[in-house]
């Protein structure tokens, strides 16, 4: 299937269907187009934190300290 982003709204659809039995779980992947892999990793993340999508801090990595050294020599090499 590759990776593609699979919309909240589509995920949400998809719980709601499930808790409400109004479809079996098979009719639901192949109808939105999910593996069972990722049908549980949502299943997982909804009955954790309540909702569908994973909300990552938007800062990756380790953050740096700069001294005022670095800072002027950051400055100069821009100028």
């Amino acid at each position: 299937m590759g990776c593609r982003k699979i919309c909240r709204d589509a995920k949400l659809a998809a719980i709601r269907l499930h808790e409400r039995d109004l479809l079996s779980l098979r009719n639901i992947l192949d109808s939105c187009g999910f593996s069972e892999r990722i049908w549980f990793r949502i299943l997982k993340l909804w009955r954790e934190t309540g909702d569908v999508v994973n909300h990552r801090p938007t800062l990756r990595g380790r953050l740096r300290a700069l001294d005022h050294e670095d800072i002027d020599c950051l400055l100069r090499l821009i100028r």
